[in-house]
């Protein structure tokens, strides 16, 4: 509700990392690479949905899910080309930094 707020998301999965069990986390990582704000808080809410990540996992490729107003394009390019190393230098950072158990979930603020 804050102009003033931002969020950030770090992955920490418990699991090795595999082109097939990231497909949520690299969708977040290219919406927020990607997307204004109000459309990725839309796109945010329908990749969290259960049976979004149940039809992920059968095999739906992601931008079935992109909603009106997003750019496609940039969205799909972004998140064809996010490697894993991202997500295994943010697990590396969650598990050596912040000392959190691997799938451990976590909320860090950095306010006044």
């Amino acid at each position: 509700t804050s102009s003033h707020t931002r969020v950030g998301i770090l992955n920490n999965p418990s699991s090795k990392i595999t082109e097939d069990n990231t497909a949520i986390a690299r969708g977040i990582l290219a919406a927020f690479l990607t997307q204004n704000s109000s459309n990725l808080k839309s796109f945010l809410n329908k990749l969290s949905k259960e049976e979004t990540a149940k039809s992920l996992a059968a095999g739906t490729k992601i931008v079935k899910f992109l909603i009106p107003g997003m750019d496609g394009d940039t969205f799909e390019k972004k998140y064809n080309t996010l490697g894993l190393d991202l997500i295994k230098t943010q697990q590396m950072f969650c598990q050596e930094v912040l000392k959190l158990l691997p799938g451990q979930m976590a909320v860090i603020s950095n306010g006044r």
